[in-house]
């Protein structure tokens, strides 16, 4: 059993002992270390300034994350190294990424700076399978937000600096980090106190020994919620259980007719994964947060966390996934749908934890659609998201499978529409009616900042005339601004 979190910085080990459970990574750079460069902005990681890096070994080999600092427990640095932006420049050389916004003026007040270029300093060493362009650079930059420049010469110093192979002096002293990071890897669980502590156990025995007997612990996978606790709510969180390091619990698992993730397994790990399912999925990632959330916020969290707004429980409810659940060395086996029973409240005993999500694979005849609404296109919470599951008998509906997020206290299926989709033709809108007007019988939506009722009722219905249009062979190019890439090269050709 270890009792200091440990981590990297400037290739010498930092040793926390016994720090609060809820020290956030950037009030320890910034109130203890002293390092100032990264900043604070809105304190809820959804604008960047405060992105730094973490290099850790994934699969023997050195990785670059960039992490939002400010809802990043320090403890969660544990065994890896931590880049912030005094560490780039050599000397007086600046790094490229730095040399190439200084050259493309990138920068006006310089406040949202620091994340830029830490943001882009993980891209500059994040591996590719093509070449870079405007669209990608986009992508990558959606969780950090600049009002002074523009993106655009912030986006032409990202091509510039980005595009070949990483040379840097980090990937000089790689070697040297895999072998100080590989020393950090002990294999002993963490925990810091007795009465309050942040524990990180390694293996899943030892999590689930550990949560039995501190119940009242809360479990952390990214921090990308709990972290908004503790900086916006100001909440007291004595005994903080992190997941990270639990081996096996990352793992993701395919079979033949389905994918298992475990627990632990970050958006951007997953994404490939549920692409591959379905193109839809695919996207749905790709508009989930910024890459600094992406890259640790999990697949289990935005299940357990119960939001009636988490992006991927309503496409995961439609594919007809199931959980597997763990309370001390016992399990069992949960749909996904039954999960959620009221606002705020699942089925989940006291010490009993997600283990693992399977979620099947699409069959013959079987389509899926997934949209999201909400305000912003990337890096907002969603109003309503719909995601559709239908079976075909040639142009009629065998059987559907819907869920919505938004429409409800949890995520939600609705009953009756799906009932009233049994036997319609996907060509023949005339027969939509039914289960359209079915969607106001399941649904009481409420108005909140985010949308009315009235609208989130019409959006829904909005949504299955979309999802029914495209599965009866509309080319999504004519109903989306953003399209799935193989019907619209289809509809082109």
């Amino acid at each position: 059993m270890r009792r200091e979190i440990a981590f990297l910085r400037h290739g010498k080990p930092v040793r926390l002992d016994n720090p609060s459970p809820t020290l956030t990574l950037l009030d320890y750079l910034r109130l203890i270390e002293r390092a100032t460069g990264t900043k604070e902005g809105c304190a809820e990681g959804d604008c960047g300034a405060c992105t730094v890096v973490l290099r850790r070994l994934v699969g023997g080999r050195p990785v670059y994350q960039p992490v939002n600092a400010c809802i990043l427990l320090a403890g969660q640095a544990d065994g890896a190294e931590v880049i912030t932006v005094e560490d780039l420049a050599d000397g007086t050389d600046l790094h490229p990424v730095q040399r190439a916004l200084v050259e493309r003026h990138g920068s006006q007040c310089g406040f949202c700076t620091p994340g830029f270029i830490m943001t882009l300093f993980a891209l500059y060493h994040a591996p590719r399978a093509g070449p870079l362009n405007r669209s990608a650079v986009n992508d990558w930059l959606a969780g950090n937000l600049c009002r002074c420049t523009g993106y655009r010469p912030i986006v032409d110093a990202a091509l510039d600096a980005c595009a070949g192979a990483a040379a840097d002096r980090f990937t000089a002293n790689e070697a040297a980090v895999r072998l100080a990071l590989a020393a950090h890897d002990d294999g002993q669980d963490l925990i810091t106190g007795e009465e309050a502590f942040f524990a990180a156990p390694a293996s899943i025995a030892s999590l689930a020994g550990l949560y039995l007997a501190h119940p009242d612990a809360v479990l952390v996978g990214g921090a990308t919620d709990v972290g908004l606790w503790i900086t916006k709510q100001l909440r007291s969180l004595p005994k903080i259980i992190w997941l990270g390091r639990v081996r096996g619990l990352d793992a993701i698992e395919e079979e033949p007719d389905a994918i298992v993730f475990g627990a632990t397994v970050t958006h951007q790990a997953a994404r490939p994964h549920l692409a591959r399912i379905d193109p839809d999925l695919g996207e749905l990632m790709r508009r989930f947060a910024g890459v600094q959330i992406r890259e640790v916020g999990t697949i289990g969290g935005n299940i357990a966390n119960g939001s009636p707004i988490g992006d991927t429980p309503p496409a995961l409810i439609a594919l007809g996934a199931t959980l597997a659940l763990q309370r001390g060395q016992g399990t069992r086996s949960l749909p996904l749908e039954d999960f959620f029973l009221a606002y705020g409240k699942q089925d989940r005993g006291a010490g009993e934890f997600v283990r693992s999500v399977r979620v099947p694979k699409l069959g013959a005849n079987e389509h899926l659609r997934c949209y999201k609404i909400s305000k912003r296109f990337d890096q907002d919470i969603s109003a309503v998201l719909g995601a559709f599951k239908l079976t075909l008998d040639g142009a009629r509906v065998a059987s559907a499978r819907i869920a919505f997020g938004g429409m409800a206290a949890t995520p939600k299926r609705p009953r009756a529409a799906e009932t009233a989709l049994r036997g319609v033709d996907v060509r023949d809108p005339a027969s939509w009616r039914p289960a359209l007007a079915a969607l106001a019988e399941d649904f009481t939506p409420i108005s909140d900042m985010r949308a009315s009722a009235d609208y989130r009722r019409d959006i829904a219905q909005a949504l299955l005339t979309k999802a029914l249009t495209e599965i009866g062979g509309t080319p999504t190019r004519l109903t989306r601004v953003v399209g799935r890439r193989e019907d619209i090269n289809a509809a082109a050709s």
